[in-house]
C-alpha cells in the first residue's frame, strides 16, 4: 500500500490539524480546503497580489508605531512581498465558495506569509516563530482586510487593464472614422432605412460608447479608493493603533500610484457592498456599450452578398467544418461572449450586495470573484476586438450605392415642398421602383440645380435646413 505524503501537525484555535509537510498554510487554511471541496475557481492574481501588499504595509506600519518588532516586521514584509509577487500562489488554496467574510483566504495569507517570514528567520514551519494572527494581522480583521482587497485589485485592475484597453478601443476607432469620413450610406432607425450618415459617425458614435465608458470606470474607481481597512471585527476599529489604517492607506498609495483613503464610516464600509455594487454595475454598463458595437460591426459585414455588406471585416480564420469559403466575424462574436458573461456576473454581483445583515456582509468572496472576472474579461475582450477587428476594418461600396435609391432622402425634401407632397413623392417612389429624384423631378417644378442641392447625401449628414 503507498505510503501518504509527509505531513506536519499544525494547530489553530480548534485544535491539531494536519497540513503537507512542505506546506506554508496551516491548520486553518487545511481546515478550509476540507470543509470547501466546491469547485476549482480560486481568487485571482489581481486579489492575492493585493492581500499580499496590504499584510507588508501593515507590517511596516505597525513597526513604526512601535508594536511589531524591527527583524519581525522586516520578514513579515519579506514574506508578503513575495505573495504580492506571485512567488507563493500554488499556496492559496481555498475555494472561492467559502465562508462569506473570506476569512479562510485572510488566514491563508497570514499562515503563509507567518511560516515564510518564519523560515526566513530561520525557524521551522509550524513553529509559529512569527504567529499569523498576533503579528501577520496585527492591527486587523477578515471583515475589513477582505473587502479592502476586493477594492485595491478592481481599482488597480481598472486602471493598468481595462482603461488602456477602452482607451486604445476608443483611438482605433476613432481613427477608423477619420479615415471612412467621406464614405456617406443610408443611415437605418428601427433597422428601416433612414436619412444619410457618414460611416465615421457611425464609427465615432462607437468610440464615443468607449471614452464614456472610461469616465464611468473613473467615478467607480473614486467609490474604490474609500477602503475598509481600520474598522476590524464590526466597525468599531478595536484591537487596532488609531493611526494604522491611515498610515496603511499612505503606503499603499504610494505603492500602487493611486489613490487609497481610510474611509470616513467604517460601519457601511463593512456591512454593505455597494462601491463594489456600483463599480459592477459600471462594468455591465461598459459590456452593455460593448456587445452594441461589435453587433453593429457584424451587421455592417454581414453577407458579404447577401447581406448588408457595407464594411469587410478582417477575416482571421475560416467559418464553417462544412461550407468552403465562409468566413464569419469571430471576434465580434467573442466580444458579445465577454459582455454577456460580464452581465451575468453583475447579476451574482448583485445579489451577493444583499448578503450584508447588521455589520458585515458574508457574500464577498463571490462578490470580489465575479467583479475581477468581468475586469479581467472586458480587458481582454476590447483589446483583442480592437487589434483583429476594428484596426482591420474597410468600407465597401455597398454603403454609397443604396443612398440614392433610399426613400429616406425624401426628408430633404420636406422643408421645401412640405411633409406631405414629400411623403408622396417616397410612396410612389417604392410603388413604382424609382428613386426619389426621378419622381421628384416628375411631380414639382425643382430643377435639376435644386435637385442636385436639395438632395445631395453629404450635405444631409450636417445639422441644417438647407437652402
Amino acid at each position: 500500500m503507498a505510503s501518504k505524503d509527509p505531513t506536519r501537525t499544525e494547530r489553530d484555535s480548534m485544535g491539531p490539524m494536519e497540513v503537507p509537510a512542505s506546506a506554508y498554510y496551516g491548520a486553518s487554511t487545511q481546515r478550509a480546503v476540507l470543509n470547501f471541496p466546491i469547485s476549482d475557481l480560486r481568487f485571482s492574481r489581481p486579489f492575492i497580489r493585493m492581500l499580499g501588499l496590504i499584510k507588508l504595509a501593515a507590517a511596516r506600519v505597525n513597526a513604526e508605531l512601535g508594536l511589531l518588532d524591527e527583524r519581525t516586521a522586516d520578514a513579515i514584509a519579506k514574506a508578503a512581498r513575495e505573495v504580492a509577487d506571485g512567488n507563493l500562489d500554488d499556496q492559496f488554496v481555498v475555494d472561492i465558495f467559502q465562508t462569506g467574510s473570506g476569512t479562510s483566504t485572510n488566514m491563508n495569507a497570514n499562515e503563509v506569509i507567518a511560516n515564510r517570514a518564519t523560515e526566513l528567520l530561520g525557524g521551522q514551519l509550524g513553529s509559529k516563530l512569527v504567529h499569523p494572527n498576533d503579528q501577520v494581522n496585527l492591527g486587523q480583521s477578515s471583515n475589513d482586510v477582505i473587502p479592502t482587497t476586493i477594492h485595491l485589485a478592481a481599482l488597480d485592475a481598472i486602471e493598468t487593464r481595462l482603461i488602456p484597453a477602452l482607451q486604445r478601443l476608443q483611438a482605433a476607432l476613432e481613427d477608423k472614422s477619420k479615415e471612412l469620413w467621406g464614405v456617406v450610406k443610408t443611415g437605418r432607425t428601427h433597422l428601416q432605412d433612414a436619412t444619410p450618415i457618414r460611416l465615421g459617425q457611425e464609427l465615432l458614435g462607437y468610440a464615443g460608447q468607449a471614452e464614456r465608458g472610461v469616465r464611468r470606470l473613473r467615478r467607480a474607481q473614486e467609490e474604490l479608493s474609500d477602503v475598509a481597512l481600520g474598522g476590524t471585527a464590526v466597525g468599531t476599529g478595536v484591537n487596532s493603533h488609531p493611526q494604522f489604517a491611515s498610515r496603511v492607506c499612505a503606503v499603499l498609495s504610494q505603492e500602487l500610484a493611486v489613490t487609497v483613503r481610510e474611509t470616513d464610516n467604517h460601519f457601511q464600509a463593512q456591512n454593505t457592498l455597494d462601491a463594489v455594487l456600483e463599480a459592477s454595475g459600471s462594468l455591465r454598463t461598459v459590456a452593455v456599450s460593448l456587445m452594441k458595437i461589435a453587433n453593429d460591426i457584424r451587421w455592417l459585414g454581414s453577407g458579404p452578398h447577401a447581406g448588408l455588406g457595407e464594411l469587410a471585416l478582417p477575416e482571421v480564420q475560416p467559418g464553417s467544418s462544412i461550407m468552403p469559403g465562409k468566413i464569419n466575424p469571430v471576434i465580434a462574436e467573442s466580444l458579445i461572449q465577454v459582455a454577456a458573461q460580464v452581465i451575468g456576473n453583475d447579476a451574482a454581483v448583485s445579489v451577493a450586495a444583499q448578503g450584508g445583515y447588521f455589520e458585515l456582509n458574508t457574500m464577498m468572496p463571490v462578490a470580489a470573484h465575479n467583479l475581477l472576472e468581468s475586469i479581467e474579461l472586458l480587458a481582454a475582450g476590447a483589446a483583442n476586438f480592437s487589434e483583429r477587428c476594428v484596426e482591420g476594418l474597410h468600407a465597401t461600396e455597398r454603403g454609397p450605392q443604396t443612398v440614392a435609391r433610399g426613400l429616406a432622402i425624401a426628408t430633404a425634401l420636406a422643408p421645401v415642398i412640405g411633409y406631405d407632397a414629400a411623403t408622396a413623392i417616397a410612396k410612389e417612389a417604392a410603388a413604382s421602383g424609382r428613386t426619389v429624384r426621378e419622381v421628384a423631378r416628375e411631380k414639382t417644378d425643382l430643377s435639376e440645380d435644386d435637385l442636385d442641392r436639395i438632395l445631395d447625401p453629404t450635405k444631409m449628414t450636417e445639422p441644417g435646413l438647407g437652402e
